[in-house]
Parts: structure tokens; sequence; C-alpha cells
């Protein structure tokens, strides 16, 4: 996983985002995830790619008895430090790839926003499965296999600069997709639906819910917004471990 996030540019264009000044009241897609969570009152819980800490946050506001939030970013874990430190959480700098997933170890473990960035997510989906308590909990948040496969991941344009519509190619063929994002240019990883979904089952998973982001009411007046019920930008995923188990071989 390519880090931009620790990209002095980068990084001072991302704090300007509503999501990072304001928390999960500005992510478009809250109102949809937060009902995905589980009862987290006295729960260990395991952030992937933790950012700012906002979900780690949010977790403790709900009774987790102990959180550990994971990213690659050394700039992300000193604001996360910065703006949500609590005795209940402890944030490192990890790559989502090198983290160890101590087997059995974990009541609920989400990502937001940080899959895309993986090439082989059934390696982690398999890890997951690991560290997962019997019927544990997986939570995340990815972006949509049909943003990951807009060409540049960017509208095609009037002449009068209007977004006409969103071009999609290469949808079956994962893999790395180069864009820009936030001035700077962003290395992502495509992945289907397929992969997605069917490498959950493949891996021990059951499905709860899947859900595709759509902006609440209250935002439809932000400039640009109305644009996001026109494609997926997000997939939003709750999977559950099963009551038994099955050993993970490596």
């Amino acid at each position: 996983m390519k880090n931009e996030y620790d990209n002095e540019t980068f990084f001072a264009e991302y704090a300007k985002m509503p999501r990072s000044q304001e928390g999960l009241d500005a992510a478009g897609e809250w109102h949809q995830l937060k009902p995905l969570f589980p009862s987290l009152t006295g729960k260990r819980v395991l952030d992937l790619g933790c950012g700012y800490g906002w979900h780690c946050r949010f977790a403790v506001e709900k009774g987790a008895r102990q959180v550990l939030g994971i990213d690659i970013s050394r700039k992300m874990i000193e604001e996360a430090q910065r703006r949500n430190e609590e005795s209940r959480i402890e944030y490192r700098v990890c790559g989502i790839e090198e983290y160890e997933y101590p087997e059995n170890s974990w009541d609920c473990v989400i990502s937001n926003l940080a899959l895309h960035y993986i090439e082989d997510i059934e390696r982690i989906f398999q890890k997951v499965y690991r560290t997962l308590q019997p019927n544990g909990i997986f939570i995340f948040n990815i972006e949509h296999p049909v943003f990951t496969a807009g060409v540049g991941q960017d509208w095609i344009y009037t002449k009068e600069g209007t977004p006409q519509y969103w071009p999609v190619d290469r949808y079956f063929m994962p893999g790395e997709r180069r864009t820009r994002f936030l001035g700077c240019d962003v290395i992502k990883q495509h992945h289907t639906l397929t992969q997605i979904l069917m490498g959950l089952l493949n891996h021990g998973f059951e499905i709860k819910a899947v859900e595709e982001a759509e902006p609440p009411a209250q935002m439809l007046d932000i400039p640009g917004m109305k644009d996001e019920l026109r494609r997926p930008m997000m997939l939003l995923v709750k999977a559950a471990a099963p009551k038994s188990k099955a050993a993970v071989i490596y």
C-alpha cells in the first residue's frame, strides 16, 4: 500500500475536507454506516486505516473497552492523537497489510475508505476473519467498484464545465488505478463487486448488509452533492464471523 497521506501537499488538502474538520456528522455516508454498528458496550474494536480517529472515538463513546486504531500514515496518527485521544484508545503507525491480526482477539473490526488502497483484498478478509472472535462483526466502507472503474475517476464534462456522465471502463480488470485526488497523483486498487462480496463469503463470513452510499437530503444543497445521486461512490458492507469459526489455514 503506497502512502500518499504523509505527502505535505496532500495532507494539507485533506485537512480542509469537511469530514476532516467536523468529523463523522460531515461524512455523507455516516447516516447509513452508523446503523450498521452492533452494540459496542464492553467490546474490543480494531480500526484499519483509522485516519483522524473519528471512528475510534465513536467506539469508546458507545462503550468499547479497548480500541486500536492503525494507519500507515504517521501524520494521520499524530492528528488522531491530537484530536481524539482517550485512555481506551491506542493509535499505532502500521499498515493494514503489516498488522499481525492475532487470532480471535477482536469483537468488531472496522475500516473506512482504506481498503481500496489494498491490492490483495482477499488476503485482508482472511486475516480479519482470523482476528475476529466468533460472532464478531466486520464493517467497512470502500470506494464503490463503479467509482474505482471510472476513467480517471472523474466525470466527462460539457464545454460549460457541467458533469455530463461518469465513464466506466476495464471494470473486469482489477488492479492499479492512477488518479488525481486533492491535487496529487494517487494510486488506488480497483476490485469488482464479485471480488468483494464473494471474497467475504469464500473466507467464511456471513454477509449481513450491503448498502450503496447516498447523500442525505440535508446535504443536497452542498455544491456537487446532487451529482452523487447519479452514480455510487461508496459501498458499505457488514459481515459477521459465524458462531463456530472454521480454522484459518495460511
